[in-house]
This record gives structure tokens, sequence and C-alpha cells, in this order.
């Protein structure tokens, strides 16, 4: 029961801030957009090194000076993982006109839903890695710390929720559909959570290399979309202290309760 309020915790946070389209007018302040991208940014990249890389290089300290071999694989793989997924899924990013990926007709709110599907497989999957760790018994995963990684998750899906389900509203979707889209763009995470889980026991061997994945995935995804586009326009420095708040709150919830 634990795990699976764990990893609906991020989904949970994902309709909270969908749910922001019944309260607030149509657009988020462009300044408050920024501020919200930089704030996941920096949640994102501070659960990345203290919820994955930093186990990941504990778990393989018995490989001597080569304890950095499974973090090295395993992040690199993740990087090449998003940037095929980037070339290949067709979709478009907030505040964008163009499409990226493969020519597709498929409307814009579709595709703007493709491009939170994409970078929300690796966070489900950094969700399933450091629960299916905890059920193989690995020492340096506990239940605590997979928990405050599914918390610092849900922190930033909160404005992402927000993000995504306010322009579909302003586009002339009804309220409640575009709370369904933007609630539904994040079910993929414990969807990917869940399947990770189911396959804990071939995750087990090499869990130090999946911790590494899924935190490169998520860098990936925090320097190729959320960093650039919380940086257009002026006043890019707001972005910058958003990204500082949320790096602070995720490291100071990893450390306390991990």
């Amino acid at each position: 029961m634990d795990i699976f309020l764990g990893i609906m915790i991020p989904f949970i946070g994902t309709t909270l801030g969908a749910s922001c389209v019944f309260f607030l007018k149509d657009k988020i302040n462009p300044n408050v957009q920024k501020g919200l991208l930089g704030f996941a940014s920096g949640v994102m990249v501070a659960a990345s090194v203290w919820s994955l890389l930093i186990p990941a290089l504990d778990m393989s300290e018995n490989m001597g000076k080569f304890a950095f071999v499974p973090a090295v694989v395993g992040f690199s793989f993740g990087i090449v993982f998003l940037y095929l997924m980037d070339m290949l899924v067709p979709h478009m990013h907030i505040n964008s006109e163009t499409s990226e990926g493969l020519e597709s007709n498929l409307k814009k709110h579709t595709m703007l839903l493709f491009a939170v599907t994409l970078h929300n497989i690796p966070e489900g999957m950094a969700i399933g890695v450091v629960f299916a760790g905890v059920l193989s018994g690995h020492g340096e995963i506990t239940m605590a710390g997979a928990i405050t990684l599914a918390i610092g998750i849900a922190i930033q899906n909160f404005p992402e929720g927000a993000i995504i389900s306010l322009p579909l509203k302003s586009e002339g979707n009804s309220r409640k559909k575009a709370f369904l889209y933007a609630t539904l763009s994040g079910i993929v995470e414990p969807i990917a959570a869940f399947i990770t889980i189911l396959l804990t026991r071939f995750v087990t061997p090499i869990l130090p290399y999946l911790l590494a994945f899924a935190a490169g995935a998520m860098i990936y995804v925090v320097v190729e979309e959320l960093l650039p586009e919380a940086s257009q326009g002026e006043h890019s420095n707001i972005n910058t202290i958003g990204f500082a708040i949320g790096f602070m709150i995720m490291m100071v919830l990893d450390v306390s309760l991990g």
C-alpha cells in the first residue's frame, strides 16, 4: 500500500496543478511562468543528484576506482534515450508554434501533451527504480528516501499541471477538457513506475545503471526544454531564483527525510 501511494504522489501533484484552470485566469503571468519553470528545473536537478546519482555511486563502491562506471554509462544512455525520443515523437513545447520530431497532422494540444509525456517518462522511471531498490533490500535506498523523491517530483508537477491546463483553456478548450488533458499528461508517470516495479527481479542487478539512466533523462529535459523556455524574453533572472529555491527545497527534503 505504501508503494502504491508512493507512485501515485507525483500524479496527484499534476492533478492538483491542472485544477488551477478552475480558479485562475486563462493565462499565467509570463514572469510567474518563468519562476515556475525554473523551480521545476531546480527540483529535478537536485532529485537527479541526491536521489539517483549519489545512490548509484554508493552501490558501486565495490568496484573501487571504477565505481563511477555505472553512473557514467547509465547517465549517458539516459541522455541518448531522451534525445532519440525527442527526435522521433511529434511534439510541441509551450509558447512555440513549431513542432518537433517526425512530421504529423496532430493537433497542437495533442503535441503539447506529447511534449509533457516525453519528460514524464523518466520521472516515472525514477520513481519506479527507487521503489524497486526498496523492494530489493538495497540499504542505500530507503522507503523514506523513495517517498521523498516522489514528493519532490509532485512538487514540481504542480506548476507543470497549471502551465499545461491554462494555455489549453486559452486556446478554446473548456475548463473541464483542459483539466482532463493536463491530468492525463501525468498518468504516464505511475504507469512507468508500476512497470519498473513489476520488473524488480530483473532491475536489481543493474540498479545503479538504471538510477543513473533516470538521472540523465531528467537532466536532458531540464537543459533541453525547461530552462530554455524559462529564459525566453526579459527578466530571465526570475527563473534563476526559481531554480535555486526548487533545488534547495529538494535538497533539504532529501537530506532531512531520506
